[in-house]
């Protein structure tokens, strides 16, 4: 172990980074600061300043990070269309390359030496946070407590919390852990961790079942501008407020909920349960003024890229060269996604019911099926013979007559 002598920890006041806290005062004998980022926890935060005091903090950053969070990480995420696996939004992996920057900020502020963070050694966290730190300050010193101690399980977390007097979040009324931010709210282990058992329906906190959701429909409509989401049902928001706006609206229709099996980074596959209402809702919405206004080639080419970017910002490589150049690259096929996409929110479903745009490339006297002037139909013979020559010719080697 290397030497500490100020510690800037990454604390959310759960269980593993409370007693990470009172572990590194004990271990390193150093002053620890913790830093909190308000990524939209709500209530959570209440106590968060007061726990870590009490713990043994010499400070206690709360930074209020909501609207870089959404209009730097999330939004650009949402331009890309970034999904990992097919399923997940990332709400929580988006979070980890920002609350990795402020902590840096903290240690050049308070001219510490160290930064800590509660990821597990089997974990994909421990890979965001870390990559962060060396990209933005590469002498920084890493402590790692759950890569040193000898506590090896969360029953040992709980019962060193005990012993030193630390309230313990987790109980047999909430069996898994859980992390949240305006993005999401995510779920894993205890319960979890049997991939065939359904989740417990009190589990959830931002969105009804859709069985509970209003019987009937709610239409919203979505404002983009160059990409990037600008205002709900006409009104101009701020990107932290917007997003909370759907996320209550979508909450109550039963919208973004997932359950998935997903591969880990480190080489394992997870069980985890994921709530992303208002961020399920840009998705759909982002797509639908896609859908008038990108090029095909050019959305083709962004699409082929989707996967990429969503395993950089998974894998932890939001500060890396290569997620430069892809930002760099779907930033310029955004200029023209201007528009606003209308939904239908209807017991869990999302459904995309209008979109428009003063720039649209949908042109009805093109599509139309009735009588036109502007398209030959005839020119579509030639089209497709040309198109059509290699596999004549492969056909034509195959059965010998070439």
């Amino acid at each position: 172990m290397g030497k500490a002598k100020k510690v800037v920890l990454a604390y959310s006041g759960g269980l593993d980074t409370s007693v990470i806290l009172r572990w590194l005062i004990e271990k390193y004998e150093c002053e620890v600061i913790a830093f909190v980022a308000d990524l939209g926890q709500g209530e959570e935060l209440a106590p968060v300043r007061a726990k870590a005091k009490k713990t043994g903090a010499s400070k206690v950053y709360v930074e209020d990070v909501k609207d870089e969070f959404v209009r730097d990480f999330i939004f650009p995420a949402l331009m890309a269309n970034a999904v990992y696996e097919g399923s997940y939004l990332l709400g929580t992996s988006i979070a980890r390359p920002l609350i990795a920057k402020k902590q840096i900020e903290v240690v050049r502020r308070e001219k510490a030496d160290s930064v800590s963070h509660g990821a597990t050694g089997k974990g994909n966290d421990q890979v965001r946070f870390e990559l962060t730190y060396y990209a933005l300050m590469p002498g920084i010193n890493v402590i790692v407590p759950w890569r040193e101690w000898d506590l090896n399980s969360r029953t040992d977390l709980v019962n060193y919390a005990k012993k030193h007097g630390i309230p313990t979040p987790v109980t047999a009324k909430k069996p898994y852990s859980s992390d949240r931010n305006l993005m999401h709210i995510s779920f894993e282990g205890g319960i979890l961790e049997d991939p065939w058992a359904e989740p417990p329906a009190d589990m959830f906190v931002l969105t009804r079942s859709p069985e509970k959701a209003p019987n009937r429909p709610v239409y919203v409509e979505v404002d983009f501008v160059k990409g990037v989401p600008t205002a709900v049902d006409g009104k101009r928001m701020g990107p932290a407020k917007l997003l909370a706006h759907l996320n209550a609206l979508g909450g109550t229709h039963g919208i973004g909920r997932v359950d998935l099996v997903e591969n880990r980074y480190v080489g394992m596959k997870s069980h985890g349960v994921y709530e992303t209402p208002g961020g399920t809702i840009l998705h759909v919405a982002h797509r639908a003024v896609e859908s008038v206004t990108l090029d095909r080639e050019v959305m083709h080419l962004r699409d082929s890229l989707i996967p990429k970017f969503a395993e950089l910002i998974y894998y932890g490589y939001w500060y890396s060269p290569e997620m430069d150049l892809l930002k760099s690259m779907v930033g310029q096929t955004q200029e023209n996604v201007t528009g606003t996409a209308r939904l239908k929110l209807y017991k869990g479903n999302c459904s995309v019911v209008g979109r428009k745009s003063p720039v649209s490339l949908y042109r009805t006297d093109f599509a139309t099926f009735e009588k036109e002037t502007v398209f030959n139909q005839a020119d579509a013979t030639g089209f497709i013979k040309i198109n059509a020559l290699r596999l004549k010719i492969r056909s034509m080697l195959k059965s010998g007559k070439g």
